[in-house]
This record gives C-alpha cells, sequence and structure tokens, in this order.
C-alpha cells in the first residue's frame, strides 16, 4: 500500500481546502465544498474565505447570510459553523444524538430533575422570535428555579434547532447572539436523520487522505464504522507514516509533494488546522494547543509556521523560532532563526500577503514580522 508521507498529505490539504490558489467559486459553493466554517468567532469567517477566494469582499458573505442562503448553526463537535441552508436542514438530525450527549456530559448535575422534553417545548415556543440563550434561560427557568439561566439557555441550544440571525455575523457590525428556530428561518423543518455515508464522502473531499479518526475528530460523530465499510469498495487507501490506513475519494487531487504553496493567513479556529485527530501534517505538536486558543494562523510552505494579529493600523505576525540552540534564535535574530519553512522569500511573500490583508481591511500600516516568544 502506498505510503502518504506528511508533506504529501499536506499538498493534498492545501489544494482540497483551496489554500493552494485563489480560487473562483462562489462563497456559497465554497462554504459546501469546505462543509461549513467553524464560526463561533462570528467575522472570523470572512479572513477564511479571503485567503481562498480570488477578489473576495464582505459583501460577499454578507448576501448570502442576509438571503438566508448561509446560517451560524451548531453542528460539527458541537460548535458554530457557517453553513449553507442545505447543509443547515440536511445535516442537523445527523448531528444531534452527538449534541444531546455533549450537551448532557457537560450539564448533567445542573440538569438533575429537569424534563428536557417539557424544556425543549417551552424553549420551542420561545424561540419563534429572536432571543439571546441567556434570555431564553430566564423566560422559561420558573419551572426549574435552582438551574441557572445559562445553562437552560445553552441545553436549549442543543434541544431546540437553532440558527443564529442576523445582523450577528454581518461584517462591519456588532450584534448580540440572538436565535429563533431553524424552521421560522429558513421556512422548512430539518430533514429526519440520515446515514452519514455522504457526509464522510464529502469530508475526505475537502479534507483527505485521512483515517477514521480523523473524520471522527472532525465531525465529533461516533459510530461511522458502518457508514466506512459500506463506502469501502469505492474509496481508495493510503498509509500515512504512522501506519494508519487513509481513506480517499478516487478523484481528488494529491500534487506532488513539491508543489509550491502561498503564504496563508488562516482565521481563528479554521478547520483546516482542526479538522484531524492527527494534525501533524499542518502543525507541529508544540504548537497545537495554540488550536484551541483563538489563535490566527500564519501558514508557510503549507504549515503552521507562527501567529498573526492587527495592532492598531499594524499587522503583526510573530513566527515559531526554528529548532535550534543558535543563540541567534534566543536573541531574536529573524534571518538567521528561519529554517527550511522559513526562507527569507517566503517571509518576503509573506509580508506582500499581509499588506495584501491591510490593505482589504482598509488600514494603511505595514507587515511586522518577527520570532514568537
Amino acid at each position: 500500500m502506498t505510503v502518504l508521507d506528511n508533506r504529501a498529505l499536506n499538498r493534498a490539504l492545501m489544494a482540497r481546502q483551496m489554500l493552494d490558489r485563489r480560487h473562483t467559486l462562489s462563497v456559497v459553493d465554497t462554504i459546501e465544498h469546505l462543509v461549513g466554517l467553524q464560526a463561533q468567532e462570528p467575522l472570523e469567517p470572512y479572513v477564511g474565505l479571503w485567503s481562498r477566494l480570488e477578489g473576495f469582499r464582505p459583501e460577499d458573505l454578507v448576501e448570502p447570510l442576509e438571503s438566508r442562503q448561509v446560517v451560524r448553526t451548531l453542528l460539527m463537535r458541537r460548535t458554530i459553523h457557517l453553513v449553507t441552508a442545505a447543509d443547515c436542514l440536511g445535516l442537523r438530525a445527523l448531528h444531534q444524538p452527538m449534541l444531546d450527549a455533549r450537551m448532557r456530559a457537560v450539564w448533567r448535575r445542573d440538569l438533575e430533575g429537569v424534563d428536557l422534553a417539557e424544556l425543549a417545548a417551552d424553549g420551542l415556543d420561545h424561540f419563534q422570535k429572536p432571543s439571546t440563550l441567556p434570555e431564553a434561560g430566564r423566560a422559561v427557568g420558573g419551572k426549574w428555579p435552582s438551574v441557572p439561566a445559562r445553562v437552560l439557555g445553552d441545553a436549549l441550544s442543543v434541544l431546540v434547532p437553532l440558527v443564529q440571525v442576523t445582523p450577528r455575523g454581518v461584517w462591519g457590525q456588532k450584534a448580540p447572539a440572538r436565535n429563533v428556530t431553524i424552521a421560522s428561518w429558513l421556512g422548512a423543518e430539518p430533514a429526519p436523520a440520515c446515514d452519514a455515508d455522504e457526509l464522510v464522502l464529502r469530508y475526505l473531499r475537502a479534507f483527505g487522505p485521512a483515517a477514521s479518526a480523523d473524520i471522527r475528530a472532525w465531525s465529533g460523530l461516533s459510530g461511522l464504522r458502518a457508514s466506512i465499510d459500506r463506502l469501502r469498495p469505492q474509496l481508495r487507501t493510503f498509509r500515512d507514516v504512522r501506519g494508519r490506513e487513509l481513506l480517499d475519494v478516487p478523484d481528488a487531487p494529491l500534487p506532488d509533494g513539491d508543489t509550491p504553496v502561498p503564504p496563508r493567513f488562516l482565521p481563528a479556529f479554521d478547520n483546516v488546522v482542526l479538522g484531524f485527530d492527527d494534525r501533524s501534517r499542518i502543525i507541529d505538536d508544540e504548537h497545537r494547543r495554540h488550536s484551541v486558543e483563538g489563535a490566527r494562523f500564519v501558514l508557510l510552505d503549507g504549515r503552521v509556521a507562527g501567529l498573526w494579529k492587527l495592532d492598531g493600523t499594524d499587522l503583526r505576525v510573530s513566527l515559531f523560532a526554528a529548532r535550534t540552540n543558535d543563540q541567534s534564535t534566543r536573541t531574536g535574530d529573524l534571518s538567521a532563526a528561519l529554517n527550511n519553512a522559513q526562507s527569507a522569500r517566503d517571509v518576503e511573500q509573506l509580508e506582500a500577503e499581509g499588506d495584501r490583508l491591510l490593505a482589504w481591511h482598509g488600514l494603511d500600516g505595514r507587515t511586522v514580522v518577527e520570532i514568537h516568544r
């Protein structure tokens, strides 16, 4: 069986995540292909789309948000994702058992004595109009006065299929996370639960080749063995350097490992980093902790190479120091600290990409690159 090293897997990931170049797909088609963008930070997907799409403007996402072609809702891993309306309707029931299980695991003690079916019925009535989760928790909490409103509200976000409504997530606007039922926002009820076969195939098209553990880590779903067994005759398989079996669809790109890829700026919680159990194809284990801290990553040569943030009108990039005992690294000498994935040319290209990101934000500052402390 063919073994794919991390570089080969990285180049496949860059191509399938549309980070190998800027593409000309529509925003809605891009979100569908990626099976959503993680979006608990409501404005972060804009940068993710800017890094993937040619000529992307904020209004290119605002319009489908306001016309309800895309929505923000709880799905994979019980996190807020920006997904198409069709995926919101089609995937919610598939994820519902996982959402229930994770909610119960978090609030098991707090919800003792609460009739969850009664709570859901009360919440269903309340969320016919936009409401925040704490507001909903307070509104229905008279029956369970000992339970904090925030707990009831969080439980309702799972028990009642909801979407977060605009202007939340609209570029240039700040708004609380108000929710209504999926049915009232999209004019249709979520579809009955289906098997996970198509979701597995879509994951592989956007993230593969990947192991079954990676699919579980991205989706949060268990019980995928039956789907994988059904799909196996139509899949191709590989091994990674750890010896894990990797599954893949037969028609997805597998670029050469030497294929050049440009520097990219990722938003917080981008699934290109979070979408695996084994993330070694894109990030070193020593930096993995940043993934859950809301860090915004910089990619150099297709791998996480540092962090970025806007600082006033400037964009500051903090590259991770190369693994070396050289004194110049410890003293912060950028040119001496660069490793093979962080050549001087890479940094020049990174600065140019940073300047484009500043211009896209309407800022006239500069991109400052330094060594991360």
